[in-house]
């Protein structure tokens, strides 16, 4: 099975991307992603044995996040993709650093795909729309903020016409550090 950790948005969240969505001008060929199917992925581990799902669940359970305000405030187009997504030009440390754990923690147990190879600089974002086959004209973004409230491992079945995300465990976030 294909998994990945991610942070799921809440009702109010979706809507906000899904208007964010909307107020793009793209092509006849787009496929808007579905708001049921919004996540920010903080890890994607890749094909792995049904066998290994038990430890997947337990780096997910052992990690002590802490939530964090996520300011999604620019449209980017991603030309390799083919996507158009909600980016946070700021990566809050909290978020940072619970991915580099979570590739860590992958690493150890020699997990999924990218375990072994450098990671690339996590860059917040949530994809709004699937081929996007020509770059649109990006508009200044409405920004607005998510504070996550879970951990997700999630499985992604991307056979049919659409991807199916399906939660298989779920974590909750600490409360907010505090400034310091």
């Amino acid at each position: 099975m294909r998994l990945f950790f991610a942070l799921w948005p809440d009702a109010n969240t979706r809507e906000r991307l899904a208007d964010a969505a909307h107020a793009v001008r793209l092509g006849p060929e787009t496929r808007l992603v579905a708001q049921e199917n919004y996540h920010l992925t903080l890890v994607f581990i890749g094909e792995v044995a049904d066998s290994q799902r038990a430890l997947l669940q337990a780096i997910g359970r052992s990690h002590g996040v802490r939530r964090c305000r996520i300011e999604f405030d620019a449209y980017e187009y991603w030309r390799e993709p083919k996507v158009l997504v909600a980016a946070a030009r700021n990566s809050p440390a909290a978020l940072v650093d619970q991915g580099k754990r979570l590739r860590s923690d992958l690493a150890a147990n020699r997990l999924g795909e990218l375990a072994l190879q450098a990671p690339a600089p996590l860059r917040p974002h949530v994809t709004l729309a699937r081929k996007v086959a020509q770059a649109p004209v990006l508009q200044a973004m409405t920004p607005f903020s998510w504070t996550p409230l879970h951990l997700s491992l999630v499985r992604s079945d991307t056979g049919g016409l659409q991807s199916v995300y399906t939660v298989v465990d779920t974590w909750p976030l600490l409360d907010e550090a505090p400034d310091s």
